[in-house]
């Protein structure tokens, strides 16, 4: 589904620490490390800025090999200092198979070790959940930019919504407190998806966030756009025009 999550925090180096810590035990490795950024495959962390605030209130849900994994995961948290969210263990409210465990990054925000039934090849991220200020609206928007981003409608609820990709998941559940500052970035095949989902969000009321267009900053041949969902989170298509 995630070409690349970002997210923005308050103190880099206290995150880049906290993920490096619990991802490590889930055999993921960290795939980058500069001054402006740290990265573990599609997701990353990003310094807050006056014009980019931290993120708040995301859940993160990454894939676990096996329940030990998940143990070692919210252990290694935990005696690092982070703060418990949840111990590992069965949680039949979301599946009779599922099994995962909870912390909590410097920034509050939510981050799981899970493990659904058997291993499955996934990426990095299984899954995340948003809290949204009304969840038809949000819904409405992501049914808007699903033909071009690749999404399908899962269960579909007043309490929770969920779009699926083919190896994750994300749930757009009520809060009063929306989450608030995530990029979500979602692949495309070809420049014209990329100009296609701009031009549909738009016409239909949601706010540009960046016209389609290369981003040559980031690499050769890079193509996206951008609008923002309903909560003002910046939501991305993109082409890396890579063969």
């Amino acid at each position: 589904m995630f070409d690349h999550v970002e997210i923005r925090v308050t103190d880099r180096d206290a995150s880049e620490s906290f993920y490096s810590t619990v991802l490590a035990t889930l055999g993921v490795e960290q795939t980058s490390s500069v001054d402006c950024s740290a990265e573990w495959g599609e997701f990353s962390l990003w310094p807050a800025t006056p014009e980019r605030p931290a993120t708040r209130r995301l859940h993160i849900g990454f894939a676990a090999p096996s329940r030990s994994h998940v143990d070692e995961f919210w252990r290694a948290g935990v005696e690092a200092g982070y703060r418990d969210d949840g111990a590992p263990g069965e949680r039949p409210q979301y599946s009779s198979d599922y099994y995962g465990g909870f912390l909590l990054d410097p920034d509050g925000n939510s981050a799981e070790a899970m493990l659904l039934g058997r291993p499955r090849k996934s990426s990095v991220i299984d899954h995340l959940w948003m809290r949204v200020a009304d969840v038809e609206a949000a819904k409405r928007f992501y049914e808007t930019i699903a033909p071009f981003a690749r999404l399908r409608l899962g269960a579909d609820g007043p309490e929770r919504v969920q779009f699926r990709g083919s190896r994750s998941t994300f749930s757009l559940v009520p809060g009063s407190a929306p989450t608030e500052n995530v990029h979500l970035a979602f692949p495309a095949e070809d420049d014209a998806t990329v100009d296609e989902f701009h031009r549909v969000a738009v016409a239909a009321g949601y706010r540009d966030n960046g016209a389609p267009g290369e981003r040559p900053e980031y690499h050769p041949g890079y193509y996206g756009a951008f609008v923002l969902d309903p909560d003002g989170n910046n939501i991305e298509v993109v082409n890396h025009n890579r063969s």
